[in-house]
């Protein structure tokens, strides 16, 4: 399976396990996750519910609009 398509079901259950799987992306308090897409140019922040295994994505934009948010609250 391509790490792309990698489902919220197999990313573990913790935030250093997502680390292996994504090694770009960002631990954030709140058990959010920032990943950079297409080469840093946008960002997608999920919230992880680790014991369900459920991935809410909170917000997906450019890095522009990035910079102007709470990432950690979002």
């Amino acid at each position: 399976m391509n790490v792309r398509n990698k489902p919220c079901y197999q990313v573990g259950n913790m935030p250093n396990d997502v680390k292996e799987i994504f090694r770009s992306a960002d631990i954030l308090p709140n058990d959010r996750i920032v990943l950079n897409i297409k080469g840093d140019h946008h960002r997608l922040i999920v919230r992880v519910q680790y014991i369900h295994k459920i991935c809410y994505i909170r917000f997906i934009e450019t890095h522009k609009e990035y910079a102007k948010i709470d990432a950690v609250n979002i």
